[in-house]
């Protein structure tokens, strides 16, 4: 696969050849001209899907849900200037989450900076603290060291999107004029000395030294709680199963966030609770399900009132990570156990039995706050968003991607997703907790996999919707369950909601768009739901391909206030049966 019809084109097919026999599968590459040698080289490689995306921010954004999808480094390409800007968002999402990325932005040969060269910026450290590592690439020579020194520190970069913890790395990738592999004889010289087979046997991936996790006694006699954070990139079936196992174990309650996707496998989990969110809200009841231990693995899950009540109880933690930062914002007695799940799981050494009066305090509660919230929901009135997630949950088929936006839908999903069997795998930028990209990513994480479904509101779909130029190089299958609820549904649960003005115009921002127009104009289907028979019937079985638009029309602020009426009856009715 290599290129030597110029210098430029033999260094192009190196790296993306380096690339490819490290595991790289896809590449993400938004159109310019200096990123040409690159971008030829991985449109012309057998074994690597180039995807074109116009939009830069749209481009990163799809390269993380397809990093997220696969659990493995998608490289994202883009020309010099301020293309490279356009990924930030994308960048810091990913530093914050910990999916790999490899962003090579090509650049300007060091004599044409600095001078006004046309697209031309300061492109180092671009992404400042943001990525795991940066370097970058000499200018292009055909020789056999050059290429060797490029060979090993593409191999380098491959692993520090990984190692020690994933995240993003940044190349910075100068090339000089001619771009195109136009002949000119530089590199025909190498074709007798470069045997490809010896030259990329060299190539090692380094791996982390493992060293075994000494025995952590625990003991299951305390009262004592599993709490299970967002999984951004969902739980594999066998990280299921040990989570299940801990929890046999210990006895203890599970709280399962709504991302954990454990409330998708609840047969594994006699003791799941999943509306702490209502429980804890209630002082008296806080004060009876009060833990001395907390097991965290994952990460602290969305809810608010949790991690308030938490923050209150100042329990011991233990907070399971394969991560390297920080994870506890809550600032408690945490002990972060790094190594990750499985690790912890053969190392935990569990003694004692679980407080038979502390779990059926938790399930009388549990009990009372979902009988509460079902007969609440059953009397709502017809179009109240909420019941999205439950229909989603009950009625898409088993094993379903679903990505959820952040903001409002994000929440009805912690409050509402019910308890099933169906196996859903749930995806979310949690990084960052911003919209930023919301359809890109979600359109990363269906392609080239099991009809899949995003879950969105108005406004975050409205503000990727250059994602929807996508849709000709997507091959996959996306429904879009559009909440649309004319704006920020999340800010009508903020205090500022009582001040209007300037609360309407300035921070609901509810936007005047057409969403049938708006699909009409890429070609994508658009169904104006008429009611919850006729979305269950829309989701009950998903198309083979192609994107769709489910609009659902719903009440902002009448949403808002039954929210808070639903959340006050669960949490008396679970105090009650304390």
């Amino acid at each position: 696969m290599l290129d030597f019809r110029n210098t430029n084109s033999l260094w192009g097919s190196v790296l993306v050849e380096s690339l490819r026999r490290l595991g790289a599968r896809h590449a993400v590459i938004s159109p310019g001209s200096r990123s040409t040698p690159l971008t030829i080289a991985f449109a012309r490689h057998r074994e690597m899907e180039a995807i074109p995306v116009l939009d830069e921010r749209s481009a990163a954004f799809f390269a993380l849900g397809l990093a997220r999808r696969h659990r493995r480094p998608v490289v994202l390409l883009c020309t010099s200037g301020t293309a490279g800007a356009n990924y930030y968002p994308a960048v810091i999402e990913a530093q914050e989450s910990g999916v790999p990325l490899l962003v090579i932005t090509a650049d300007r040969p060091p004599e044409m900076r600095e001078c006004h060269s046309g697209q031309t910026i300061d492109q180092q450290k671009l992404y400042g603290s943001h990525v795991n590592y940066y370097h970058e690439l000499a200018v292009p020579v055909a020789s056999l060291p050059m290429l060797r020194y490029l060979r090993q520190t593409i191999a380098h970069a491959w692993e520090r999107t990984q190692w020690p913890v994933s995240g993003p790395v940044h190349l910075n990738s100068p090339f000089r004029d001619p771009l195109p592999p136009i002949p000119d004889d530089t590199a025909t010289a190498l074709r007798k000395t470069l045997r490809e087979d010896e030259f990329f046997a060299a190539l090692q991936t380094a791996e982390q030294a493992k060293t075994p996790m000494p025995a952590l006694d625990f003991s299951a006699s305390r009262r004592g709680i599993i709490v299970v954070g967002p999984a951004e990139d969902g739980l594999s079936p066998g990280d299921v199963g040990i989570i299940a196992g801990l929890a046999r174990d210990l006895g203890w309650p599970v709280l399962a966030d709504g991302l954990s996707g454990l409330r998708g496998d609840a047969g594994h989990f006699p003791n799941l609770v999943i509306h702490y969110d209502a429980i804890v809200r209630r002082a008296t009841a806080g004060r009876r399900l009060k833990p001395d231990v907390v097991l965290c693995l994952g990460g602290w899950p969305t809810s608010k009132p949790l991690r308030a009540w938490l923050k209150k109880c100042s329990p011991e933690v233990w907070l399971v990570t394969s991560r390297a930062q920080n994870l506890d914002a809550l600032h408690l007695a945490t002990r972060p156990v790094r190594g990750g799940l499985r690790a912890f799981a053969s190392s935990a050494v569990v003694t004692g039995a679980s407080p038979a009066a502390y779990v059926a305090a938790w399930s009388r509660a549990e009990q009372a706050a979902a009988g509460s919230l079902n007969r609440a929901l059953a009397r709502a009135h017809p179009n109240f968003e909420g019941t999205a997630a439950v229909k989603l949950a009950q009625h898409l088929p088993k094993l379903t991607p679903v990505f959820v936006a952040n903001s409002m839908p994000v929440r009805d999903v912690e409050y509402f997703w019910p308890a099933t069997n169906r196996g859903m795998r749930l995806f979310c930028n949690r990084g960052a907790n911003g919209i930023d990209g919301t359809l890109s990513t979600a359109l990363g994480v269906a392609h080239r996999n099991r009809p899949a479904v995003l879950l969105t509101g108005d406004l975050a779909l409205l503000h990727d919707a250059n994602g929807f130029l996508l849709g000709p190089k997507f091959r996959g299958s996306l429904t879009i369950v559009l909440i649309n609820n004319g704006g920020g549904g999340i800010f009508e649960h903020l205090p500022v909601a009582r001040f209007n003005p300037p609360f309407e115009e300035f921070f609901a921002t509810p936007q005047q768009i057409d969403f049938r127009k708006l699909c009409a104009a890429h070609g994508v289907a658009h169904v104006r739901v008429r009611d919850w028979a006729h979305f269950t019937r829309l989701v009950s079985r998903l198309p083979k391909r192609g994107l769709r638009v489910l609009e659902l029309r719903t009440d902002r602020k009448r949403d808002a206030a039954l929210r808070k009426k639903i959340f006050a009856e669960a949490a008396r009715a679970a105090e009650q049966a304390l």
